[in-house]
């Protein structure tokens, strides 16, 4: 978790104003952001996750694929370790992006596709990729799960094709991404939406 907090605060620019956090699971990274000089709002469809996350940020009961707020309303919406959680992780992206006043960004940390998978045996120097890497979805346990809550509930695999596919969104191009993380090989993959910020001749 240390790791993915690095590669969030690397993406995240100094700023003002309201952060989102969709999925905010516990808010245990609402405090990195904090730190960069904005307001963070947490929102996560469980209770018990949401229960949680309230002694650590302010939390709103929601579906990260259905925000129930107001477009523009976010200077920053991140989200962190979800596109392996849930089905759909293009609709949290277009839900995420409308939320962005102009000029805002949208930083994703995951677990990197390739390298970090339920068909991605880690070795002392590198990384076995097994039978299955390019067929998406949602997958039960296998022996290269690890034993995290994952190895209990399943995971949700995007190839790298589908997980950049996901990403793209025409109001929003993708301006940093990093890979972050592990020793021989990365375990995270990050990327950062920006808003385009307003034309003031268009404006005026």
């Amino acid at each position: 978790m240390a790791a993915a907090q690095a590669a969030l605060a690397e993406l995240i620019p100094n700023g003002r104003g309201l952060a989102v956090d969709l999925g905010c699971g516990t808010g245990l990274h609402a405090d990195t952001v904090r730190r960069r000089g904005y307001d963070v709002l947490g929102l996560d469809v469980s209770a018990d996750q949401a229960r949680l996350a309230r002694s650590r940020v302010a939390v709103l009961r929601a579906d990260a694929r259905a925000v129930p707020l107001r477009d523009g309303v976010a200077s920053l919406v991140f989200s962190v370790l979800t596109h392996t959680d849930i089905d759909g992780f293009g609709t949290l992206v277009g839900e995420a992006v409308p939320l962005l006043a102009p000029g805002g960004c949208f930083v994703h940390v995951g677990v990197h596709p390739c390298l970090v998978s339920p068909v991605a045996e880690r070795l002392a120097d590198g990384v076995r990729i097994h039978p299955g890497y390019r067929v998406g979805g949602w997958r039960e346990r296998t022996p290269h799960t690890g034993n995290a809550v994952r190895s209990r509930v399943g995971v949700h695999h995007l190839p790298l094709e589908l997980l950049l596919s996901a990403a793209l969104h025409p109001a929003a191009p993708v301006d940093a991404v990093t890979e972050r993380g592990g020793d021989a090989v990365p375990e995270f993959l990050s990327f950062r939406l920006r808003r385009a910020p307003v034309d003031p001749a268009r404006a005026g």
